[in-house]
């Protein structure tokens, strides 16, 4: 695919997105939020609770928290992640306005990338009839792509360690690219994050997960194109956000 299918891409996801933006101030329910992370832990994904934004600081109260409203409630969410729905209800309930994360690399893994990027490769690849599983907007300027893990935690001495803010192979081949896969994790929709941005679907938890490695040549490419050499320099490392 070319750049010019990529522009007409990028322009009718990017107007899908747009007209998917809440409203100022629009808070999801508390039935559906609950509805939506029941269904994550239905698909088998690992979940647990995580700060959120409370006026201009975060919930955690830390002083100058680097990621305020993007990070586990406690250092042992690798352990406490669950798919339980006893569980998750009582977080739920407990504090209605939590976030959650949900660990990557025990099921599935997530394929993070500029959104001007995932929009050109969700396109090509809805267009060219790729099975796409659950794919996520997250804070407006990332897109969330999840997939069945490549890790294989049933053998500790096979499985890939999460390589952040590049690959599994160079950041110079995969630039923008973020492999989530064990060790680290992800917001999951519906989340709340500072400046009136959120965590959504665009693809909910109910479309199977597919291989990674059948959505990373679309992705790469498009990362190829839309992300130069000032995001090398500019970029924090990860969980960090610009």
């Amino acid at each position: 695919m070319g750049a010019e299918f990529g522009r007409r891409g990028q322009s009718r996801i990017s107007q899908w997105l747009r007209g998917r933006r809440p409203k100022e101030d629009e808070a999801v329910p508390g039935e559906e939020r609950e509805a939506l992370l029941l269904a994550v832990a239905a698909a088998g994904m690992p979940i647990a609770p995580a700060a959120h934004p409370a006026g201009f600081r975060c919930s955690c109260e830390r002083i100058g928290c680097p990621t305020p409203g993007q990070h586990p409630v406690s250092f042992a969410w690798q352990t406490q992640s669950t798919t339980d729905r006893a569980q998750i209800e009582r977080w739920a309930l407990a504090d209605p306005e939590a976030n959650f994360i949900t660990a990557t690399g025990m099921v599935h893994d997530v394929l993070d990338v500029p959104l001007a990027a995932g929009a050109e490769a969700l396109e090509r690849l809805l267009s060219e009839g790729i099975d796409v599983g659950p794919v996520a907007e997250s804070g407006g300027d990332r897109m969330l792509f999840f997939t069945a893990t490549r890790g294989t935690p049933e053998d500790e001495d096979e499985w890939w360690p999460c390589a952040l803010d590049c690959h599994p192979e160079t950041m110079d081949e995969h630039p923008g690219l973020r492999w989530h896969c064990r060790g680290s994790y992800v917001l999951l929709p519906p989340a709340r994050l500072p400046g009136e941005r959120d965590v959504r679907w665009l693809r909910g938890p109910e479309h199977p997960l597919p291989d990674p490695l059948t959505l990373l040549e679309a992705l790469t490419d498009a990362c190829a194109r839309h992300v130069g050499d000032s995001y090398a320099e500019d970029a924090a490392p990860w969980p960090s956000r610009r």
